[in-house]
């Protein structure tokens, strides 16, 4: 079979389908140009799902006449320039373009005319690509001072086969707002506005620079809400910067669709990211939850490779294990500031829940109907400070009488010390979730502060048994008691468990464990870790693991197994996330059967201890699935709810 030369048409054209993709990758193509020529306005329409045409216009430096043919052509670019020695570093890029393929690729699949006037010029010239036919620079009307218009047209009509496989007009649509909000997120002070089929679909003005505009730009993108419950990371290591906002573990969503990466400046797709929001919000969402996020990664170039495909939506770091590293790090201190903070939007939805039940038509009901027993709402003194009665059951004190009602063996224990607190002279044990004591206890009488000036206010209520209802300075706090005991004891137990290690049972008999030769490799090179971990291992020859000992927590497990599914994480991920989800896991049911149950009747020490120590706890605002473990109601928003705003 002879070899044969491809002509240039036909490379072109091969090429394309490399660096354009879909309509949605010729609009990253352009607009990457126009920020790289310096637009603080882009502008871009589609129509047709961008298929039948494509218009970009920027308000960037432009191109003048000479310019126009030399940017059409393959490998062309202004991004790129050799050093002193003449060479051409792939590495020290600056730019979000360098490959010089756009424009030529567009032209070659679609009917491409480029009008542009350079800045300080008086005259505004155009050019035509049909199919890879370039036409004659001429002379054009532009309407701005400088900058470039770019129409593409009939997207893919030289190229039949490739037009076959796209997706529908309204997927298409979907795709380029994604791709115009991605690059909205990483350039804040850059205005964009997107039209599709004549319909207005976003309009961003530039923001300022910095944290705030960012965060404001973002806010429009994703919605208000992530704003009121983003955090704030800003984090250096090693030469390498994160900064950006993540939500607040109850601010989930149902994909990971909502997680943005953003490397120098440029939107990237990594599944080191994936890894690294997992990791970090392991200890509080379910699987099937994955938390918001928008994170800006800055390094010196030399230390990321941009070039490993045309699109140039994949990096590859030098060091991903520091990259990762530091993200988990970051967000978990970031989460950590936030205490027991709860997103905002459990309030709307309890709201939104009480208008559509209050919204019942008109004969709905029949008569009255009797509500619950008495004995569902157990409230205390109005004043909620005052001492109680001694006299609750003969022979027992105020305080174990009250505990002792319905422990059913898992008495909650911490009322002792609240009263030690409040009064002092009673000598009570460290509660569950002190073990030293509550705060504050031994520092003498107290300041005299008003209880609803605490964030979670003063306890006013149980209902039903389950949910304590307190007072706030603006509103009311509804706490599911055992949710956010639940929490306290499971931070208790992973303190303890960081302080002491992870104790260990040593097998009988040691068990091979047999992998493939490059997971083993892996397996053992993380045994340290694993070791921290309660899992002793040692390599036992090529392809194979031994087992010696495994955490004591997990009891008898499948050794096997859970080296394989580690090998498995640390492929995907870089951690042995397996073994740490199967501790927290172990932890997390403990707790659950730890702590107070529902329907178990508290006293108003015991409610107002534990809304104290949830204010002191680090992420007692989620329980140990992401669900919320308390919803604040304001005033504002009550008042409205009868009417009276």
């Amino acid at each position: 079979m002879p070899i044969r030369r491809l002509p240039p048409e036909t490379v072109n054209r091969i090429a394309a389908g490399e660096v354009v993709e879909r309509p949605a990758s010729a609009i990253k193509e352009l607009v990457d140009n126009a920020i790289d020529a310096g637009a603080t306005r882009i502008e871009v329409e589609a129509h047709g799902g961008g298929l039948t045409r494509i218009l970009v216009a920027d308000d960037g430096c432009g191109l003048s006449a000479e310019e126009l043919p030399v940017a059409i052509e393959r490998h062309a670019t202004s991004k790129l320039a050799p050093d002193a020695q003449g060479l051409w570093d792939l590495l020290a890029i600056h730019t979000m373009g360098f490959r010089g393929e756009a424009l030529p690729s567009i032209g070659s699949v679609a009917r491409l005319s480029i009008s542009s006037r350079a800045k300080g010029s008086s005259d505004a010239f155009s050019i035509l690509v049909e199919g890879g036919s370039v036409g004659e620079v001429a002379p054009a009307a532009f309407a701005g001072d400088h900058g470039a218009r770019i129409e593409v047209r009939d997207l893919f009509y030289a190229t039949p086969a490739r037009l076959k496989f796209m997706k529908s007009e309204r997927a298409e649509a979907l795709a380029i707002t994604e791709e115009i909000k991605r690059q909205a997120m990483a350039n804040e002070s850059v205005g964009f506005s997107l039209d599709i089929d004549g319909r207005r679909v976003i309009r961003l003005p530039p923001e300022h620079p910095g944290p705030q505009g960012r965060l404001a730009r973002l806010s429009a993108v994703l919605g208000r809400d992530f704003q009121d419950n983003a955090i704030e990371i800003d984090q250096t290591r090693d030469g390498v910067r994160l900064t950006g906002f993540a939500g607040l573990p109850t601010y989930n969503r149902g994909n990971a669709a909502h997680q943005y990466l953003f490397v120098n400046g440029r939107p990237v797709r990594d599944r080191l990211l994936q890894g690294a929001l997992r990791a970090a919000y392991a200890d509080f969402l379910a699987r099937d939850r994955h938390p918001t996020a928008a994170l800006y990664i800055s390094l010196d170039t030399s230390e990321v490779d941009v070039n490993v495909h045309p699109a140039k939506a994949e990096v590859r770091f030098r060091d991903p294990a520091l990259v990762r590293g530091l993200i988990v790090g970051a967000l978990r201190h970031a989460l950590a500031g936030a205490g027991h903070r709860a997103s905002t939007t459990t309030a709307a939805s309890a709201l939104d829940a009480i208008r559509a039940q209050s919204m019942v038509p008109p004969g709905a009901y029949s008569g009255y109907q009797p509500g619950p027993s008495s004995a569902g709402f157990s409230a205390w003194q109005s004043g909620g400070w005052t001492r109680p009665s001694p006299q609750v059951l003969p022979g027992l004190s105020d305080v174990s009488a009250r505990v002792e009602l319905g422990a059913e063996g898992g008495g909650y224990g911490v009322a002792e010390a609240v009263r030690e607190a409040a009064y002092g002279d009673y000598d009570a044990p460290p509660s569950i979730a002190y073990p030293g004591g509550y705060p504050g206890m031994n520092e003498g009488p107290a300041p005299a502060f008003d209880p609803v000036d605490f964030p979670l206010g003063a306890a006013r209520a149980q209902v039903h048994e389950t949910y304590i209802v307190a007072q706030t300075r603006d509103g009311v706090v509804i706490v599911d008691q055992h949710a956010a005991h639940e929490r306290l004891v499971y931070e208790r137990m992973k303190g303890e468990m960081a302080a002491g290690g992870v104790a260990r049972q040593t097998l009988l008999l040691p068990e091979v464990v047999e992998l493939d030769p490059a997971e083993a490799e892996r397996v053992v090179a993380r045994s340290e870790e694993l070791a921290a971990l309660g899992l002793v291992i040692e390599s036992f020859g090529p392809g194979a693991v031994l087992v010696r000992e495994t955490p004591a927590l997990l009891g008898k497990t499948d050794a096997a197994g859970l080296v394989r599914d580690i090998a498995d994480d640390l492929a995907e991920n870089g951690q042995a996330l397996a073994l740490k989800e199967r501790l927290e896991e172990v932890c997390s049911t403990m707790a659950c059967h730890g702590s107070v149950r529902a329907g178990r009747r508290l006293n108003g020490a015991e409610m107002n201890a534990l809304l104290r120590e949830m204010e002191a706890t680090p992420h007692s605002g989620q329980c140990n699935h992401g669900r919320p473990t308390y919803v604040e109601l304001k005033l504002a928003d009550i008042e409205r709810l009868f009417g009276r705003r």
